[in-house]
């Protein structure tokens, strides 16, 4: 049986390979095992991190919300169980906006959450 060579299907496969590993450092960018290693991590890294961005971006909301509703005696939790109690259906995202680009509208909304924690 005679050898088969993979020909162009190999070189395309090679060259999206490495098409991909552009900007990858030594011969990461140049072989294509060791390309092929780091693009398939990469991509791992690529889901991971797409997952990870939402938490972070979650964690960082509510660090800023709970430094707005300090700045009004209360704390995250507080603020946002009296929120709930208020019936004000607003997603963190809003809120820290809010207290980052709008602080009297979060301090209006601080002092609703603090009467119905009152009441």
């Amino acid at each position: 049986m005679a050898r088969v060579k993979g020909g162009f299907v190999v070189r395309r496969r090679h060259k999206k390979v490495l098409k991909l590993a552009r900007g990858y450092f030594g011969s990461k960018h140049r072989i294509f095992k060791t390309a092929k290693e780091q693009v398939m991590k990469s991509l791992v890294y690529a889901y991971r991190d797409r997952r990870q961005t939402k938490r972070n971006f979650r964690r960082l909301w509510i660090v800023r919300i709970n430094a707005a509703a300090r700045q009004n005696g209360m704390s995250y939790s507080k603020m946002m169980h009296g929120l709930k109690l208020a019936g004000v259906d607003m997603n963190r995202k809003m809120l820290a906006d809010l207290a980052v680009n709008d602080i009297t509208a979060f301090n209006s909304l601080a002092s609703v959450a603090k009467e119905k924690i009152n009441a």
